[in-house]
């Protein structure tokens, strides 16, 4: 990221590693519920006509509500497990490796352009969800999985561990990285909106003087990459989650699960959940780099004291 002080040392591409994974982590603690609120309001009237659709689930916060009041607290963490390590290894590939993906591209430039930017944002985003694509499916079903009484069973999996062994033996390794494609495309899309805003209004910030290389600087641009996100997102995000979230046979593909969406429940249904995901994005963005940075500096800091002389 642009903004480092001459008077500090480059974080280098180990610590912007570690601090992306660790920064992830505790934004993913922190608006947890927000995201499984988001969830429950994406799979909301799937596999019915948008007629005969009964709703459980009425905004953000009526959302939370009825999800403490039906399921206590711990609901709303359903899955909290996999978040976690879906950050440690998700947010350090996409965001940790950004800034050294997009000096590749560059060849060392010190004037990066738009293309390079977005080009060095699609390519962490996709090598992110390779990577880490098992941790995705086993947190959506989790989060979505108190949705199924009528199936018989209140849950589908017991424990993490359980999720993925249950979905690598029933579902074999294909289950695991169910719903891969519409991911890398969403986090493709993600990854760019969010790192290249953050990175361009982040550098506005500081070209004209507006402000220094602070939080409230990092807190605007991340507020600023959060709604950009959300609204260029949600489609795929929506898609994405009803297709891993999806059982065996429901939908032959990604295109189909879309296609059904869209003649079941009508467009708008691409936007379900969009005042959470934007919630959640906003705050999660906003929690995540205001933490990176304050971990990259501090992590440099420490480096330095270590290495200069007593």
């Amino acid at each position: 990221m642009v903004g480092v002080r001459s008077t500090e040392l480059a974080p280098t591409t180990t610590v912007k590693f570690f601090g992306a994974g660790s920064a992830g982590c505790i934004a993913d603690l922190i608006t947890f519920p927000l995201d499984t609120a988001k969830v429950r309001l994406q799979i909301q009237g799937e596999g019915k006509s948008s007629g005969s659709q009964n709703v459980r689930y009425k905004g953000v916060f009526g959302t939370i509500k009825t999800i403490v009041k039906t399921e206590g607290p711990r609901g709303l963490y359903s899955g909290l497990v996999a978040g976690l390590h879906r950050q440690m290894s998700f947010a350090s590939i996409r965001v940790g490796l950004y800034d050294t993906t997009k000096q590749l591209y560059s060849r060392g430039a010190e004037d990066t352009g738009i293309v390079t930017r977005l080009m060095a944002g699609c390519t962490t985003g996709a090598m992110a969800v390779t990577v880490a694509q098992p941790t995705d499916v086993v947190k959506v079903r989790f989060q979505a999985q108190m949705r199924l009484p009528e199936g018989g069973s209140a849950k589908r999996y017991s424990s993490t561990i359980e999720a993925y062994r249950t979905i690598g033996r029933e579902e074999g390794i294909r289950g695991l990285w169910k719903g891969c494609l519409p991911n890398i495309t969403r986090n493709a899309i993600v990854n760019c909106s969010e790192l290249v805003t953050y990175d361009l209004i982040k550098e506005l910030i500081l070209k004209h003087n507006l402000m220094t290389d602070n939080m409230p600087c990092h807190f605007t641009a991340a507020f600023a990459a959060g709604f950009c996100t959300t609204i260029v997102a949600s489609p795929v995000d929506v898609v994405k989650t009803r297709f891993m979230n999806s059982v065996p046979g429901q939908y032959s593909s990604a295109c189909n699960s879309a296609v059904t969406m869209l003649i079941q429940e009508g467009p708008l249904a691409f936007y379900k959940g969009f005042m959470p995901s934007f919630l959640r994005l906003g705050s999660w963005n906003i929690v995540m780099f205001v933490t990176y940075e304050q971990i990259k500096r501090g992590m440099m800091r420490f480096q330095q004291c270590q290495e200069s002389p007593t």
